[in-house]
């Protein structure tokens, strides 16, 4: 298979040989959590050199920032707090969260509140937008490593679903509003948007697609052990 068939990007998330069966099991194999906490651990650092950048956040830290300069928190602890907040909402819609859901707020959050202090700022303008593109593509290999765990979405992306199934406006549709939305509100409580958000926005669709398609690609070898509990 050439390198051209494996950046061919997918239409819908694949299954893999990590991929749970039951994305409510509260035991998942080893494999499985594996490849999805360290996806998850992926994300929050690819969002971290994001923010390090310095040249515009994704539209939901752009919230959490803004929600960090109101309140006096770290966006770390702001990030968090937009997961729980999002969680909540889920109440009203009848979602359920899996174990991949509560992870997600837990590791992302948890990431970028290491991890960002730890990032030198870029000493120039064309730095900031290589690090914009090392962030995104992060984010979309760890987007595709949580997303086929199959181990339950993460509370943003399971709100947005949940409201096409209750609303049946498409998901386009609502994920574009939701965005928008969000980024409007960061912005006014004082978040950082700039190209870096323009970048990510036209970006991150495409780049979480070819990664999707490469797991499956991965996952559909093969497994490199015979263990059936692994």
């Amino acid at each position: 298979m050439g390198v051209m068939d494996y950046l061919r990007p997918a239409k819908k998330v694949p299954t893999a040989w990590w991929s749970s069966e039951d994305p409510m099991s509260t035991k998942p194999r080893l494999s499985t959590l594996t490849i999805l906490v360290l996806g998850e651990f992926l994300f929050g650092l690819g969002d971290s050199v994001l923010i390090a950048a310095g040249i515009g956040n994704t539209p939901w830290t752009v919230l959490a920032e803004g929600i960090a300069e109101a309140i006096d928190w770290t966006i770390g602890e702001a990030t968090f707090l937009v997961s729980i907040a999002v969680l909540l909402l889920w109440i009203p819609i009848k979602e359920i969260p899996g174990m991949g859901t509560i992870l997600n707020a837990i590791i992302i959050a948890g990431t970028i509140q290491v991890m960002v202090p730890l990032i030198p700022a870029p000493e120039s303008t064309v730095v900031a937008y290589l690090q914009v593109s090392l962030g995104i593509i992060l984010i979309g290999i760890g987007s595709a490593m949580y997303l086929t765990a199959n181990l339950g979405p993460g509370p943003r992306d399971g709100w947005m679903t949940g409201l096409q199934r209750v609303t049946g406006v498409p998901i386009g549709r609502v994920r574009v509003t939701i965005e928008i939305s969000v980024l409007v509100v960061g912005v006014i409580l004082g978040g950082t948007f700039g190209p870096g958000t323009i970048l990510f926005a036209l970006a991150i669709g495409p780049v979480v697609a070819v990664c999707l398609a490469t797991a499956g690609r991965i996952g559909s070898e093969e497994r490199p052990y015979l263990n059936p509990n692994q």
